[in-house]
């Protein structure tokens, strides 16, 4: 018996535990041995992470795809998984030692830290894991992976060692983003662009080879700056080679101000002449721009900062170099200061001496750590680093053959984008929480890698005893003393960028290298669902990984889907106070109804905006469903084990039937081709509209009747069709769905492991075709839609019922009207329905498949009044549209306007313009009527 009132938190739990009992979502289940995999791997979430709309768009429709295949007999393997996420995790356990007035963790050391991280994993880590099971994702969770468990920290070790091995990773010392903060390397994902208002310094750069002179232009160039700070490491100035103020200056030289450094003046087209005085200075170990324009022109790298962006001048070897006698009074003055407070006193400094022309406010971005919060600096490190440009050659050539393709299309030139201009990856970071580097150092610096200790012990042993023997027989000493050699290798303290390890992550999950029974059945995967911010960062990466060490593209489906906004169609953030909580949504109004309205707003290449009341007005449409399925019920509706839909004798089941079909083909391939909102919508409307609001409507006065043949049938359908809705709401509703399914009869099986209505497997979909029944319900249909339409219109109350006249129709059509008579009558609130050769004067016509319906409504309403209402809305509503026109064509509101203030305005004159649409047919209406 199905309970009175839909409440989905009395359902969720339970069904979630059904599944989980029978290991519903198991792949490699014994039935399916035989069958084909489909594999999604799911992007793994941070293990610090908790549950946002982001993640819950993903993964339903992630889900929609595994519930939809695996209801179609695919072997399917969602693998799930979580990430490690070394900068995150980390401080969430540095600040909870801190928060419990622990020793921090260098007091304690890396090895008892790491084991309180684990500690924390293994306790607090993967609460998102259960709120993805909340949403209803039918995950294979007995496979489940940590990016740092046993199986994939081999993976990315031996990775790391071939890599290294064939030429690929590398130790070079580059420009990096640090946070000096967290004391480490950090992505650009990353990286926070931040709006900063601050200043723009213009600095008087004195030319070497004349007396300088603030109020003699000549003695001098300016250059400007944001970061004045950064002057001490000035290696040149740079114009560009076109630009006619400076062509006699290039090749000379400035010296630096406060430093006394001799800089050249070098032509480089990165110079702009249009801004500020078409002079820049080249700063190249603190700029990533002018790190390149450094290594074209062969300057000097000098890093003026430490690791916590302190001015670092004293033994600073490559600021002193070159300097003039006394300049080491100025670093011990500077030496310590923190960056910003070297900005102040520098600044004070240059204007005292009259290098400082002007000060200009200035707004620009800054980039900040995501994290951290605090202002990056680019700086010069040693790092490891991967060549992704050799290993991106491979992985560009298998989208442009389209052995990967991306949904939609569009996405296919960012990834190419930043592939052909692809950096060098940094894939060193310094923490302790992640993969530790397998290099280990010997004494004099040379490096070993290998997969483990032993073994770079092995390779520096046979090392330095050939270097021994070469000393011998040089007639040296030994260069190495052997009592030295069990522990003189020391082992790199640095960790591998969490990226690195998820871009091995479609077959490292797989068992790769240890084992190869599941990576060959379910390797390459056959869809990536993701969003387009980790193009860069993760697919990119993953396609050179796959390509590199399986041979074969990861996936040849990238599918691309766009943001979950606010409704206004603000980003959702913090700051914004807009953000939507996805678990306060499911608790209000259960996950179906969330899940729902994700995948019915996913359309290809449009952002979401996401409104309180379209979950709350989904939930309703569940509720509609139980309500339907419950006067099922109640007027005894079954199936019996012998009922044939196609053999079904009555119209009006034949066209239910029909529309049956049309509905599961429009949703099989609206899914087969990611159109996840169209397939949504085709379900919404048969479900909503055809079943409910008509089928069962029609279909009442016959189940209310007296017992006979008819009556039978009719149950027998009304129950067949409500199970083919069941099937095809599945993937998007699964908790309702599966709930009713048990309720409504005695099943040999879960709904989840139900087969799909289509593809052979149940439902004859061209046998349930019937034109014949379409046309006559459908014509129904049509004409009480239309008899409807124009009584709003023309503001007649319901009580007030009209004549309906045919005009010069054909005797099937009298047919059906006399069949339909009083279903018409009712449902298009009719007085009666005659037939006549021509439509009476009064009466407005509607065209219905090729019909003429006339109402007469002379008599009825007042057609002048009317007229006069309809003029006044038309009036409003052009004035609407003239008044956002005005807008979207002011340039300055289009320049200052948000994005999202922009689209709610297009949205508005596109509802405007169909409101016009209305008013005038509306109006030809009454013109063809009076």
């Amino acid at each position: 018996m199905i309970e009175k009132t839909y409440q989905p938190a009395e359902i969720e739990g339970r069904i979630a535990k059904a599944w989980e009992d029978a290991k519903a979502f198991r792949a490699g289940r014994p039935e399916r041995r035989d069958a084909k995999p489909f594999t999604v791997v799911i992007p793994p979430p941070n293990v610090t992470g908790s549950l946002h709309m982001g993640h819950a768009l993903n993964n339903t429709l992630q889900d929609v795809l595994c519930r939809f295949e695996r209801m179609r007999g695919r072997d399917v393997l969602w693998q799930p998984g979580t990430d490690h996420a070394g900068i995150a995790t980390q401080m969430v356990v540095e600040r909870q030692l801190m928060e419990r007035q622990e020793p921090g963790r260098r007091d304690m050391g890396r090895a008892k830290f790491l084991e309180r991280v684990w500690q924390w994993k293994a306790e607090s880590g993967g609460t998102i894991v259960n709120q993805l099971k909340r949403l209803g994702a039918s995950c294979d969770w007995s496979r489940e992976r940590f990016t740092m468990d046993e199986g994939l920290s081999r993976a990315v070790v031996k990775v790391f060692v071939e890599l290294h091995r064939d030429g690929l990773i590398y130790k070079d010392k580059r420009l990096v983003n640090w946070d000096p903060k967290l004391l480490t390397a950090i992505s650009d994902l990353e990286v926070q662009q931040v709006e900063v208002k601050s200043h723009l310094w213009h600095l008087r750069y004195p030319l070497e080879d004349a007396t300088f002179d603030p109020n003699d232009p000549s003695s001098f160039i300016v250059v400007a700056t944001t970061r004045p700070e950064t002057m001490l490491g000035d290696s040149a100035v740079a114009v560009h080679p076109d630009d006619e103020r400076y062509q006699q200056l290039i090749g000379r030289h400035v010296v630096l101000p406060l430093v006394g450094r001799r800089i050249p003046i070098v032509a480089d087209t990165y110079s702009d002449p249009e801004k500020g005085s078409g002079a820049v200075k080249i700063t190249p170990a603190h700029d990533f721009n002018d790190f390149e324009v450094g290594r074209r022109h062969h300057l000097p790298q000098i890093s003026i900062l430490d690791q916590e962006a302190h001015l670092a001048l004293l033994d600073n070897a490559d600021y002193l170099r070159g300097l003039p006698e006394g300049a080491g009074e100025f670093a011990a003055e500077f030496h310590g200061m923190e960056r910003f407070a070297a900005r102040k006193a520098i600044v004070a400094r240059l204007e005292d001496f009259g290098f400082l022309e002007k000060i200009e406010p200035n707004t620009h971005m800054v980039p900040h750590g995501d994290r951290s919060g605090v202002v990056i600096e680019p700086f010069l490190t040693d790092q490891w680093y991967v060549d992704a440009k050799t290993l991106a050659k491979p992985a560009i050539a298998a989208v442009r053959d389209s052995a990967t393709s991306f949904v939609p299309r569009n996405w296919e030139k960012t990834y190419f984008d930043w592939m052909e201009n692809i950096q060098p990856w940094c894939i060193s970071r310094q923490l302790w929480w992640g993969h530790q580097i397998p290099a280990w150092y010997g004494p004099d610096g040379k490096v070993f890698v290998a997969e483990t200790e032993e073994e770079a012990v092995g390779h520096a042993l046979a090392y330095y005893t050939e270097q021994e023997v070469i000393t011998a027989e040089q007639g040296h000493d030994m260069a190495l003393d052997p009592s030295l050699r069990a522990g003189f290798i020391t082992r790199d303290e640095d960790v591998l960028d969490t990226w690195f390890s998820s871009a091995l992550w479609p077959f490292s999950t797989l068992g790769w290298p240890d084992s190869d029974e599941d990576l060959h059945r379910y390797y390459p995967t056959d869809v990536l669902v993701t969003g387009f911010d980790i193009i860069f960062f993760w697919v990119a990466r993953m396609m050179m990984m796959g390509l590199h060490f399986m041979k074969e593209v990861p996936f040849p489906t990238v599918y691309i889907h766009a943001l979950v906004r606010d409704e206004k169609g603000a980003k959702m953030s913090k700051s914004k106070g807009n953000v939507i909580d996805p678990l306060n949504l499911i608790d209000q109004y259960g996950a179906d109804a969330l899940r729902f309205t994700l995948a019915a707003m996913a359309a290809q290449g449009r952002d979401i905006k996401l409104a309180t009341q379209r979950v709350e007005g989904y939930r309703n449409f569940a509720t509609k469903l139980w309500n339907a399925t419950r006067f099922a019920e109640m007027n005894e509706c079954v199936v019996p084990a012998d009922f044939d839909p196609t053999a079904a004798d009555e119209t009006l089941n034949r066209w239910i039937a029909h529309e049956t079909a049309a509905a599961a083909t429009e949703v099989t391939e609206a899914v087969e081709s990611y159109r996840f909102n169209d397939a949504a919508g085709a379900i919404y409307r048969f479900v909503w509209n055809v079943y409910c609001d008509w089928y069962l409507e029609l279909a009442k006065p016959v189940l209310t009747g007296a017992d006979g043949p008819a009556k039978a049938e009719t149950r027998a359908m009304v129950a067949w069709v409500r199970d083919q809705i069941l099937k095809l709401l599945h993937p998007f509703m699964p908790f309702i769905t599966e709930e009713l399914w048990a309720v409504t009869a005695k099943r040999d099986a879960l709904l989840a492991l139900t087969p799909w209505p289509v593809g052979g497997h149940g439902l004859p979909i061209e046998r349930l075709r019937n034109e014949a029944a379409e046309a006559e319900i459908g014509w129904v249909v049509d004409l009480v839609t239309a008899i409807r339409s124009v009584r709003a219109e023309m503001n007649i109350p319901p009580a007030t019922l009209t004549p309906l006249v045919l005009a010069a129709t054909g005797a099937q059509t009298g047919a059906r009207a006399a069949r339909w008579d009083g279903v018409i009558r009712r449902l298009a609130r009719v007085a009666d329905i005659t037939a006549a050769d021509r439509a009476p004067d009064g009466a407005v016509q509607l065209l219905v498949r090729g019909d003429v319906a006339a109402l007469p409504l002379k008599g009825v309403i007042d057609f002048a009044a009317e007229k006069t209402r309809l003029d006044k809305e038309l009036a409003k509503v052009e004035a609407d549209i003239k008044r956002i026109d005005a807008k979207l064509g002011n340039a300055d509101f289009m320049a200052r306007a948000p994005e999202e203030v922009v689209d709610e305005q297009r949205e508005k004159r596109d509802e405007a313009e169909a409101r016009k649409a209305k008013i005038r047919e509306a109006l030809e209406r009454l013109k063809s009527a009076a």
